[in-house]
């Protein structure tokens, strides 16, 4: 996992069609995205997860589903995003496959020590920064909280929670592999521009690492 992730918030995205914005990020050069939704339907979300599946494919991008292993299963997406409260995730892989792309949060260190254990693909470094996306928390790790993570985790870390174009250069600094974004894509007037601009700071930052 390396790069720019987008988490999709269909609330952020005001008049624009989340597909649109999926399609334009993917232009501006984001490497997966997380498909969230937390306030429709099943029908609706395996509906959607379709669609935003077949945009992706000629990019070879992985969709990955938030929480929803039925989803994720019912759409065939490439994995799933899991957070504590969510199912273990040694039932998540065996329903899944051992091909399937499983991201966890962590959003305190005994969970960080627990992922050691865990054949997980990623671990999800949640919330970096304050963010109003995800309110349900237990605290903020900061950039020398990530740094911490990064030293000790065998896994590769994606960042997420209050990122934008102002500090993604200072996170992949700090440690991490991967940037998820959700409001400075999803809000942005020009979702492609957005990406653009915070993929290159991603690769350049990279570059220094």
């Amino acid at each position: 996992m390396r790069g720019l992730y987008l988490v999709t918030d269909r609330s952020l995205c005001g008049r624009k069609c989340l597909e649109d914005v999926v399609s334009q990020a993917v232009k501006g050069g984001v490497s997966c995205v997380q498909l969230r939704e937390k306030d429709i339907s099943t029908r609706l979300f395996v509906r959607e997860a379709q669609s935003i599946m077949k945009l992706l494919e000629p990019f070879k991008i992985p969709l990955i589903i938030n929480d929803r292993i039925d989803v994720a299963l019912a759409c065939g997406a490439a994995g799933v995003h899991i957070g504590q409260d969510d199912m273990p995730y040694a039932i998540a892989r065996n329903l899944l496959g051992p091909k399937a792309i499983i991201g966890l949060s962590v959003e305190a260190w005994d969970d960080v020590e627990e992922s050691q254990k865990l054949d997980v693909d990623y671990i999800g470094v949640s919330p970096v920064f304050a963010t109003p996306t995800k309110t349900d928390t237990k605290g903020v790790w900061g950039l020398d909280g990530l740094k911490k993570i990064k030293a000790f985790s065998r896994h590769p870390v994606v960042a997420i929670g209050g990122l934008n174009e102002s500090n993604v250069g200072e996170t992949i600094a700090a440690g991490a592999d991967c940037v998820a974004i959700v409001s400075a894509i999803c809000a942005a007037p020009d979702p492609e521009a957005a990406a653009c601009k915070l993929s290159g700071i991603i690769e350049a930052a990279m570059v220094l690492r």
